[in-house]
């Protein structure tokens, strides 16, 4: 996927126009904030087709079925603009101050979005459970670890951040307690050295050349690597939702939030 490009701020006009094309033929399959929504949208702000788009060119392709990608939504029967007739007849103007708004939303995790929508919670609660016990069940359960998150965490959108990524143990120096919903155990490695005698502890950090851990009784340890050797097994609790970062579509997300939700 390409990187998201930086552009200049569009003209104020501009942006009102675009939003005003935007909420008319988009939102409502591609959410209120670009970013997928619950009637089939993919998001915006990750396709391929908006990040190399300069000034509606791609986008008129993809709409008009001039690309190959634009033949294949044809196909699906996803394309349903309403335009005016004024519209129509200077559909590049159209479609440039579409595209002008969509290109000023941020990508960053922080951004709050124009038009941020009234809530996460818009996925199918059933198909959330059955992802969940499809996909998350051999580690988590609703009478176990996670009993009660949605009372604990009681705003939907920090909910679904909390589930997608938890936070990491010793970022920036944080470490959530225990008790938090938020709690990871940090990473844990075991180490077989030359002699197949074993050492174990909690990671400290890891490269080509040397490897740091702390053992359970608090003794720190530096281990030269050369190689293969010695043997080193790291043990990550995240890596199942590292792994799964890549794998969830907009849809998931919305399903198996909504599901967590009923987690009371």
């Amino acid at each position: 996927m390409a990187s998201f490009p930086t552009r200049p701020k569009a003209a104020a006009a501009t942006l009102t126009r675009g939003k005003q094309n935007y909420n008319t033929n988009c939102a409502y399959c591609h959410g209120e904030d670009a970013r997928g929504g619950d009637n089939g949208g993919v998001n915006l702000l990750r396709s391929e087709v908006v990040m190399k788009d300069q000034n509606g060119e791609r986008l008129r392709a993809f709409l008009l079925n001039e690309s190959e990608a634009g033949h294949a939504a044809a196909r699906e029967g996803i394309l349903k603009f309403n335009l005016t007739s004024a519209q129509a007849s200077d559909l590049q103007a159209y479609l440039a101050d579409l595209a002008a708004f969509i290109h000023d939303f941020r990508v960053s995790s922080r951004d709050p979005g124009r038009m941020r929508p009234p809530t996460v919670l818009v996925g199918d609660t059933n198909a959330g459970q059955r992802y969940f016990e499809q996909k998350c069940a051999s580690c988590h359960s609703a009478a176990g670890d996670l009993k009660g998150i949605a009372t604990r965490i009681k705003d939907a959108r920090s909910l679904q951040q909390t589930w997608l990524m938890p936070a990491v143990y010793g970022f920036r120096g944080f470490n959530p307690p225990a008790d938090s919903p938020t709690h990871v155990p940090p990473p844990t490695v075991t180490v077989t050295m030359a002699d197949e005698s074993k050492v174990e502890g909690r990671l400290g950090r890891i490269d080509d050349f040397v490897l740091t851990l702390t053992e359970a009784d608090g003794t720190p340890r530096s281990i030269r690597r050369d190689d293969d050797v010695p043997k080193v097994e790291i043990h990550d609790p995240m890596k199942p939702h590292k792994e799964l970062l890549t794998v969830y579509t907009d849809t998931d997300i919305h399903n198996v939030t909504a599901y967590l939700a009923t987690f009371k």
